[in-house]
């Protein structure tokens, strides 16, 4: 039950945070603070162009992970990776910006993305602040 309630708690909470357009904010509950930072979640799905031969998708890979790397050394992309098994939903990423549009202009510039075998879909995710995936 606690758990229900921390879950609703956080959830009026990020409405009224996301309201007034703020990245971050910070409740206590008994002697721990919680800090709780927006970020921008995008799943990358299957785009509508695939027909692409093995070489020129390879070559389209590679720039894609390139182009990763360059937003993930920016600071700007936080997470990234593929999902298990393929399907509809390729992978996805996590961008520590300020908006959703940021996010999306950022990776339209995705060679995978200018291609179409991958689509974007993004919005606004609430996290720990600090957070680290072990």
């Amino acid at each position: 039950m606690k758990h229900i309630f921390l879950a609703v708690l956080l959830l009026a909470v990020a409405g009224i945070v996301n309201a007034q357009d703020q990245r971050e904010f910070s409740y206590t509950e008994g002697d721990t603070t919680y800090t709780m930072k927006r970020y921008v979640f995008m799943l990358l799905n299957k785009g509508e162009t695939r027909s692409q031969d093995s070489v020129e998708a390879a070559k389209i890979q590679e720039q894609h992970l390139a182009h990763l790397n360059t937003l993930a050394e920016s600071g700007k992309l936080i997470v990234a990776g593929p999902f298990d098994g393929g399907g509809d939903h390729r992978g996805l990423l996590i961008f520590d910006v300020e908006t959703v549009d940021e996010a999306l202009k950022l990776e339209a510039e995705d060679p995978a993305v200018k291609k179409g075998r991958l689509s974007m879909e993004a919005f606004y995710w609430w996290g720990a602040k600090g957070t680290v995936i072990k």
